[in-house]
């Protein structure tokens, strides 16, 4: 749960440390493997790649951001989406990204085709 003096900034403020939570490719893909399902340490481990500290540090970001949950058992922890609405923003982004990609797909092909006198147009449209 975040802290409440957190809970009496500005919505963009909240939002903005979510994000900067959110700013590290490993948590991102801990998130996406989590999206899938509950996922103990050793599994998100073995999927993720990097040493058991780095990924507890990660955890702990997340953790902290409200983002996931855990759970011991025994010697086990498993961790967890808070809130299936995380899934949600994670597929957002995506769509986000790949539209994105489209767009500068797009302009990149228009680039290089040729126009009516056969010359490539340069990156600021003249006349190669």
């Amino acid at each position: 749960m975040p802290e409440p003096v957190a809970l009496q900034a500005p919505i963009y403020e909240i939002k903005a440390e979510l994000f900067k939570a959110l700013s590290h490719p490993v948590r991102i893909r801990t998130l996406e493997l989590l999206s899938a399902g509950d996922r103990p340490v050793s599994a998100l481990l073995a999927d993720i790649g990097i040493e058991a500290s780095h990924l507890s540090q990660h955890l702990a970001v997340l953790r902290r951001a409200g983002a996931v949950t855990k759970a011991r058992q025994g010697n086990s922890v498993t961790y967890s989406l808070a809130d299936p609405s995380v899934a949600d923003l994670l597929t957002v982004a995506r769509t986000f990204l790949l539209h994105r990609l489209g767009e500068a797909s797009g302009v990149l092909a228009d680039l290089t085709e040729p126009d009516e006198v056969g010359a490539v147009r340069g990156a600021a449209g003249e006349r190669a």
